[in-house]
């Protein structure tokens, strides 16, 4: 198939196009800059030099697909995020609506779409809260969804992590490294269920492949919690494991202190269901302190 990938030089959207690359796919990848597009050709794909605010070119290549994968983000928070994502999913959507084949258009979404209350559902069924954490993702999904001609499949993922990536995983180490201690949260017992990014992109690759339009949650089978994660990165760096309080979270990390402090369970039955997709990827906490993440840490 030919697949257009938009972030396709992003941290999960080259690792995406590795593995359809590796599957045999012509690959397609939206590029922002020079440097980012001889990035994709180094990879093996062909680089669409634009932008997420080119909606004449995001229609027309997404027309000329036989399928899209939107993992690409350029901005966040406030109305111009959510302007600026409608705008970009209308026109990919109708570009690749047009041949009215139910041609795969994959939108990457998040869990954090539920909100930080505990008590609130994480079934994909589930009601969501608004405005939410992410507006524009709520008005992604709304506009894959009600998409024509298209077999839409919304992959609410995890915090995905790996090859020494993510923005939180990495901004962690660094903080870890120059304050000298690796910080949780009062008890530092809430818990998240992430997804190793090797693992999310062979969901895609599943999906793409046997397309089944629905939304999905996806995450590993493993639980880690913060103080598990602040030992991990405490033993990376040859820091010290600290607990501060919620009071002192706020002071030092404003509102990100209230998602730090959140728990984020779901479970990928559906998916694994769905698309017989399987996870193999080692444990977060393991990853960190053992794995891919030496290589980032100074």
């Amino acid at each position: 198939m030919r697949i257009l990938v938009t972030g396709g030089t992003g941290y999960l959207g080259s690792v995406l196009v590795e593995h359809l690359l590796a599957a045999d796919h012509d690959v397609v990848a939206l590029t922002r800059s020079p440097e980012s597009a001889a990035k994709a050709t180094r990879a093996g794909a062909r680089p669409l030099l634009g932008g997420l605010t080119d909606t004449t070119l995001l229609e027309e290549t997404a027309a000329q697909a036989d399928a899209v994968v939107h993992t690409a983000v350029d901005y966040f928070g406030g109305e111009e995020a959510i302007a600026a994502e409608a705008a970009a999913m209308e026109a990919l959507t109708r570009g690749a609506g047009k041949a009215g084949t139910g041609k795969p258009f994959l939108y990457t979404s998040t869990n954090l779409v539920y909100g930080l209350d505990p008590a609130h559902s994480r079934d994909e069924e589930a009601e969501l809260p608004e405005p939410g954490l992410q507006p524009f993702k709520l008005v992604g999904e709304r506009l894959a969804r009600e998409a024509a001609g298209l077999n839409s499949v919304i992959i609410r993922a995890g915090l995905v992590y790996g090859r020494g990536g993510s923005l939180l995983l990495t901004s962690l180490i660094d903080a870890a490294t120059g304050s000298g201690a690796a910080t949780y949260i009062d008890a530092g017992d809430n818990s998240w269920t992430p997804v190793h990014v090797d693992d999310l992109a062979r969901l895609y690759l599943a999906a793409l492949e046997r397309p089944v339009a629905g939304t999905y949650n996806a995450a590993g089978p493993h639980e880690f919690t913060f103080r598990e994660l602040a030992e991990a990165i405490a033993e990376l760096t040859g820091t010290t494991a600290t607990s501060i309080t919620a009071e002192q979270a706020e002071i030092a990390m404003g509102p990100m202190a209230a998602l730090l402090r959140s728990s984020a369970r779901i479970n990928s039955h559906k998916a694994r269901d769905t698309f017989g997709w399987s996870t193999s990827g080692p444990a977060l906490p393991d990853d960190v302190r053992s794995g891919s993440y030496r290589v980032v840490s100074p």
